[in-house]
């Protein structure tokens, strides 16, 4: 399937969104930013937000390009100077507090992390903001909320959309090839989290948002369709890759929520986020984390797919040896948590999704009825898990958990961890809710 680019997908998503008003993707756009800005800002002053890579690669020249735009005050650009530094509440006060000395619009100049502190440090600030895009890592440039760590927890904290998104293809075309690559893992990471959004709604958590849907789903495999072009930094294959995380983030700007572009893959790049994971003396990226766990839970997906309504209606009698009470949840959060302030937080989370027996045997019921309808959807909407590899290998991106330092015995920990993190429903909760989690789980040989 190729890929064929289309304003209409873009501007469709858009009349769904509330918050980003435009996006610019095209060729040699730096010097027009200050037109683009125009155009949808009443404010004449602008400040630069970008760290020392991010400014060589984009801001110095929008900097630059604003300053010979005579209506334009422009404040001194403000740096991140650390060679590696996060998304964490520290930055975020740093960022905040230079804003709040001005009342200039912040213009982020960067990727994920970048474009988290300024969402979030404007919206404190109380006002909005524009984003240049400089590599297509990740789909929160156009996502509600921004991902900020805080006492040692990553979470989605609350803050609106950029209101404008400039994609210089040039210059995302001259990002690492990893960069990229990272992006090409959170965008396939699409379809497994498309898998979970079915069972969540299926089982009542939450009910499918058709347009959020529609606006990843509709054009997801024909964006996925150059993984070869990816790691070279073919330029049709990075355009596709930027629409369809773009589309992602309008998606979830429209539900207001991470659902429609995230599942139980991200909670294991979210784990060993908060297990403060690093691998050759650097955190691996978000898309590299997202990317294996998409391996994992599609390969947990095939074992899910063997099952049938008689296992369904067998596990009903085993409620009993397989159900965890709260007491339970609490004791297998101690022991992979601790008791700290990282754990406090996890039992809010798992709290908020914990069920009895009756329900887990409603559940089993649901599943054992209405079983070959819903596992067609799933296989439907699934890749082959070894397919997902061999994408994720072609794009440059890792391909095996040993690739970012996580061991088959890690991984195998992981998958209980997660499940305990977030209170969002996934195949994680499938199995363990239908007791087959010592089954499906593999075990590392």
């Amino acid at each position: 399937m190729n890929y064929a680019p289309s304003r209409t997908r873009i501007d469709t998503a858009l009349r769904h969104a509330d918050e980003t008003l435009a996006v610019f993707p095209g060729e040699n756009l730096l010097g027009q930013t200050p037109d683009f800005f125009g155009r949808l800002f009443n404010e004449r002053k602008v400040v630069i937000v970008a760290d020392e890579n991010t400014y060589d690669a984009a801001g110095r020249a929008v900097d630059e390009h604003f300053r010979s735009a005579k209506e334009y005050a422009v404040e001194p650009p403000f740096l991140f100077r650390e060679a590696e530094f996060h998304a964490d509440a520290d930055h975020l006060e740093q960022l905040r507090s230079v804003l709040a000395q001005t009342d200039a619009v912040p213009i982020a100049v960067g990727s994920g992390t970048i474009n988290d502190l300024t969402k979030r440090a404007a919206f404190v600030c109380g006002r909005s903001y524009m984003v240049v895009a400089t590599a297509a890592s990740m789909d929160g440039y156009t996502a509600f909320g921004a991902s900020i760590e805080d006492g040692g927890f990553k979470q989605t904290m609350n803050c609106p959309a950029p209101r404008a998104v400039l994609l210089d293809m040039d210059v995302l075309c001259r990002a690492p090839s990893e960069m990229s690559a990272s992006g090409y893992a959170d965008l396939l990471a699409k379809i497994p989290a498309g898998a979970d959004w079915i069972l969540a709604d299926f089982v009542g958590t939450e009910p499918i948002d058709s347009v959020a849907w529609s606006t990843v789903q509709d054009s997801l495999r024909a964006s996925l369709s150059e993984p070869e072009g990816i790691i070279s930094g073919k330029k049709t294959a990075i355009l596709a890759l930027s629409e369809g995380l773009i589309q992602s983030g309008l998606a979830m700007q429209k539900a207001k929520s991470s659902r429609p572009a995230s599942g139980a893959e991200h909670f294991f790049s979210h784990l060993w986020d908060n297990q403060h994971h690093t691998f050759q003396g650097r955190t691996p990226s978000h898309g590299f984390k997202v990317g294996i766990g998409s391996i994992a839970t599609s390969q947990l997906y095939e074992k899910v797919l063997t099952l049938s309504q008689a296992d369904f209606l067998a596990a009903k009698s085993r409620i009993p040896q397989f159900y965890l009470s709260w007491e339970a949840v609490e004791q297998l959060v101690a022991t992979h948590f601790g008791t700290g302030q990282l754990a406090k937080q996890i039992l809010e989370q798992s709290r908020q999704k914990h069920v009895g027996p009756e329900e887990i045997e409603r559940r089993l019921d649901l599943f054992a009825l209405h079983w070959k309808e819903l596992s067609e959807k799933l296989e439907k909407q699934l890749l082959p898990s070894a397919r997902i590899q061999e994408m994720l290998r072609q794009s440059g991106a890792a391909a095996t958990s040993e690739e970012i330092g996580i061991d088959a015995n890690r991984l195998y920990l992981s998958f209980e961890q997660a499940r305990l993190i977030r209170c969002r429903y996934n195949v994680l909760d499938f199995v363990q809710e239908t007791g087959n989690g010592n089954r499906m789980i593999p075990v590392p040989e």
